[in-house]
């Protein structure tokens, strides 16, 4: 699990949300969060407050540190969306609820 801090982009408070995350096996210091919300047809608000904010704080074990975040798109997106369902399989059935209404996104959060 990760603890995502975020800041609503419209009521400014402060938020913390927790997600489980994929470890980034290329790059160490990064991992992935999903904004699947159960496969609900609309992404998530944490996923519009991260992209508008660019930066944020992650807790990830006992560490807590300042992370960039980064939207990832097209085959690198699907790879790394069909390695998370080999590991969580509900990640699968989020996609299929949401076919043909949105793209699950994916956000690379790295260490600054």
């Amino acid at each position: 699990m990760v603890l995502l801090h975020h800041t609503g982009r419209r009521s400014g408070v402060e938020r913390i949300t927790p997600l489980v995350y994929l470890p980034d096996e290329e790059h160490p210091g990064s991992i992935f969060v999903f904004a699947s919300k159960g496969g609900a047809p609309q992404n998530p608000d944490w996923y519009a407050n991260l992209v508008a904010a660019g930066t944020t704080t992650v807790e990830v074990g006992t560490e807590t540190y300042q992370v960039r975040v980064e939207e990832v798109s097209g085959e690198e997106r699907d790879r790394i969306y069909a390695a998370q369902v080999e590991r969580m399989p509900g990640f699968g059935e989020y996609a299929e609820k949401t076919a043909g209404i949105r793209i699950i996104p994916v956000l690379r959060l790295s260490r600054v």
